[in-house]
Parts: structure tokens; sequence; C-alpha cells
């Protein structure tokens, strides 16, 4: 029944779109069009969602994302973007899925996971926290440290893992994460 909704209101859309378009002097169309079209690809690429390729496949994918995400905002479906105060601890592909509360329970699990001794000693391999969502019932999520490079002067690094499951599926993501001499946190490094 939701799906038949969806597909209706999406038809609609598209519908009173071409209407619209077809009032509009070309200038306007196209003005708007292209802006849109930028924005919805900027989203699709912060989501892990889009590829690199030519500007026409991110025009039309821009347009059609707009159009779906208006859609799903109509039916009140969730959609999630990285909260960039949570950049240098969560990855992408975790943070899309979560809703900004749930970033922030995620990137503070990290946070903790990771912390040094109190006489600074580096966080142990199978350091871990968990976190339970406050705002969806169906969603929870850890941060392990699964690795730890050799120090150097530069940078003492690790890798941790990401595990966040909602209603029941999985995702895992590995960061990369380091700190320089004297830092008292590790965040994400490309």
């Amino acid at each position: 029944m939701a799906l038949a909704g969806f597909v209706s209101r999406l038809a609609l859309t598209l519908g009173c779109a071409a209407l619209a378009l077809g009032a509009m002097p070309a200038s306007a169309q196209l003005s708007g069009i292209l802006g849109n079209a930028k924005r919805g690809a900027d989203k699709a690429d912060a989501c892990g969602k889009g590829k690199k390729g030519d500007k026409g496949r991110g025009v039309i994918g821009g347009l059609l994302g707009g159009v779906v995400n208006e859609t799903l905002r109509g039916a009140r479906l969730p959609s999630f973007v990285p909260v960039p105060a949570f950049s240098d601890q969560l990855t992408e592909s975790i943070a899309c899925r979560l809703d900004p509360e749930e970033q922030k329970q995620a990137a503070e699990a990290t946070l903790t996971a990771t912390r040094s001794g109190a006489d600074g000693e580096r966080p142990a391999v199978g350091s871990s926290a968990s976190w339970t969502s406050n705002s969806r019932e169906d969603v929870r999520g850890s941060s392990t440290v699964t690795a730890r490079e050799a120090s150097t002067s530069e940078l003492d690094c690790i890798t941790v893992t990401d595990v966040v499951i909602i209603s029941g599926e999985e995702t895992r993501a590995e960061k990369r994460m380091c700190r320089t001499p004297g830092s008292a946190r590790y965040a994400i490094v490309a």
C-alpha cells in the first residue's frame, strides 16, 4: 500500500513539474534545473550514492534525486545527511544511515573506544563501545579498535570498525584513525 502511494505521488510530482516547466521561459527552466541538479548530485555524492561521471548524468541524477527526496519527505520516510561536526569520527557510509542524534551517539562511541589511558597509553585492540538509538527503537551500533599500526614519530594510527544495525540489517565500515604526538584524540584520515 505504501509503495502504491509512493508511485502515485511520484507520478503526480513529475506531471506537475512537466506542466510547470512548459509555462516557464527557457532561461528560467534551465537555471532552476541546473541549480537543483547540482544540489541533488552533491547530496548523492555526500552519502556515497553517486559516482563521479559526466555532467549529464549528474544533472539527470540530481533531478530524479530531488524529486524522489521531496516525495520521500512528503511520505515522512527518513533521509539523512552526515553532520559535519562528526565527520572526523564517522564514515559517510555509516553517517548516511543515521539521524543526527544517532550520528552523535556513534561518534561518542568512537571517542570512547579510542580513548587513551590516563598515562597516554594507546587504546588496546578490542577496545569497544556500543550505543542504542534514543530516537529509533530498531537502531544500534558499536565501534571497536581492530588494529594498531607501528607508532612513528609523526603519527599514531589505529583501525576502527563501526557496525550499525538498522531493522536487523548490518552495515560495517572500517576507518583508519590517527593522531599526532600530544593530541588527545584520533581522527579519520584519508
